[in-house]
């Protein structure tokens, strides 16, 4: 029997799970889970890189303690951000995170030289303020000179692991850098940046077996005899691998710190209407492509229990907005206000009174005012997606994290009239132990693997319920004119 293990790192924890196929079932066991955030020092903010490596040695020197001596092993992160290495392979200064403001200037700045629709016409990608152009344009030209290579943030993992340089396409793919005629990175784009294409390494695809962990590493810290596989390692590229769905007609819901709601596709969907409604075509696993759009998701409600001191868990913050009516306040999720507050709650009241809506007061109030505005983007999304693609989707598979809100998930039926199928809940790590087992032959294909998981884990329906028809009808309209103005 073989051990896969999933390194599943996102923006507020990271993991280590295990992965086992036993009876024609995947069995998953949580080895480590540990914290991760950014921090703000001097008017920036960075990721503790250092931290995030140090940790995966600890979750592999616990993989070892239970027995596992050799295993494969695969890594997903979050995607834009990066790290630079200079000519003896060592890291120069530290990681910014994407929710730092240094490119708030970049934008127009970028975009004077460089029209946002001729970087859409190339790229496919939406316009996000932290995509890795607009970084690497504010980022010190001095510090980018000496920099032999850029390494995303999972690349730069790898690199750590196995001396092995790589660019990773599915997060490749979000920098806004790559062609989606070429396939490669732009030279128009580069251009703009002073960068030669030599900075980044080459494009790799997910399921590429990169070969063992330095042997040093496995000698001073105990660690298994690891084989690394190049997962899809933007983790909502492995979190869509990681849908159980069957057929063509479904979209989906990554519901996590974002929510990622969209369609996998066979080809890109780069039009005049999807750049004006901002739609992504970030490359997939397979051949395939991920037209999606990005929300504000958990975020808001992760900062909102930071504002009130964590005195309240996740499942109570969802009891308490059980018991508040619904859509008595509404916010635009997506407005620029809400990426990086000073305090999440009080900025959800403020827009509320800006808009001339009833205040929130209490956590019950504040959390029902998220969930309510999520699934009411989330159907706004849905018809939009339905209209630009031609394709109405018959399920909507949530997974991550925010599967397990119950509330969310049947009010994101009710409001869409959609059937919702929530789950599993670790959908990313899935997704990366799902490349792993393709690669490794234990099975065929990503069709096989998804019916693996529908086979292995509980999936929870939820049915579109009609009878709060009326109030919905009203709020769509609020919302909608919310967003409108």
């Amino acid at each position: 029997m073989r051990d896969y293990v999933a390194v599943d790192i996102g923006a507020s924890s990271g993991r280590l799970v295990r992965g086992e196929l036993q009876d024609g079932r995947l069995s998953l066991q949580e080895i480590h889970r540990f914290d991760n955030g950014f921090s703000e020092r001097d008017g920036h903010c960075y990721w503790d890189i250092d931290h995030l490596y140090r940790e995966i040695l600890r979750g592999l020197q616990q993989a070892k303690q239970l027995g596992i001596e050799n295993c494969t092993l695969g890594i997903d992160t979050w995607a834009v951000d990066y790290a630079l290495l200079d000519g003896k392979g060592e890291r120069i200064g530290e990681v910014y995170a994407y929710r730092d403001s240094r490119t708030l200037e970049a934008v127009p700045q970028v975009h004077e030289i460089h029209p946002f629709a001729r970087i859409y016409e190339k790229t496919g990608i939406q316009h996000l303020p932290f995509n890795t152009v607009y970084q690497l344009f504010a980022h010190d030209r001095e510090e980018l000179a000496t920099a032999e290579q850029i390494l995303l943030i999972p690349d730069y993992l790898y690199y750590l692991l196995s001396g092995r340089r790589i660019s990773e396409m599915t997060n490749a793919s979000t920098t806004a850098l790559l062609n989606l005629q070429t396939r490669d990175y732009d030279p128009g784009l580069l251009e703009l940046l002073g960068l030669p294409r030599s900075k980044f390494p080459a494009l790799t695809e997910p399921g590429t077996r990169l070969g063992k962990i330095k042997p040093e590493l496995v000698r001073d810290y105990g660690l298994p005899e690891c084989e690394l596989i190049v997962a899809a390692t933007h983790d909502t590229a492995s979190a869509v691998l990681g849908v159980p769905a069957s057929g063509d007609s479904w979209a989906y819901l990554s519901s996590g710190t974002w929510s990622l709601i969209g369609v996998e596709r066979q080809t890109p969907l780069a039009t005049a209407e999807a750049m004006e409604r901002n739609y992504t075509n970030e490359w997939g696993a397979y051949g395939k492509y991920r037209f999606l759009k990005n929300i504000m998701g958990m975020w808001l409600i992760q900062e909102v229990r930071k504002d009130y001191d964590k005195q309240h868990s996740y499942a109570e913050l969802v009891e308490l907005a059980e018991a508040v009516s619904p859509f008595r306040s509404l916010i635009d999720c997506n407005d620029d206000r809400f990426l990086n507050p000073a305090n999440m709650t009080e900025e959800i009241r403020r827009f509320c009174a800006a808009t001339g809506q009833p205040v929130p007061d209490t956590p019950g109030e504040v959390a029902r005012c998220i969930f309510d505005s999520l699934a009411l983007s989330y159907d706004v999304y849905l018809k939009e997606l339905e209209r630009l693609t031609g394709q109405k989707p018959e399920t909507l598979h949530i997974v991550g994290g925010g599967a397990n809100n119950g509330l969310l998930c049947q009010w994101t039926a009710d409001v869409s009239g959609i059937q919702v199928e929530a789950g599993p809940t670790e959908s990313t790590a899935l997704g990366n132990l799902l490349v792993q087992m393709i690669s490794s032959g234990a099975i065929r294909d990503i069709g096989e693997g998804r019916e693996l998981i529908r086979r292995s884990f509980p999936i929870q329906t939820y049915v579109p319920r009609g009878s709060n028809a009326d109030p919905i009808t009203e709020a769509r309209k609020r919302f909608v004119n919310l967003l409108a103005r």
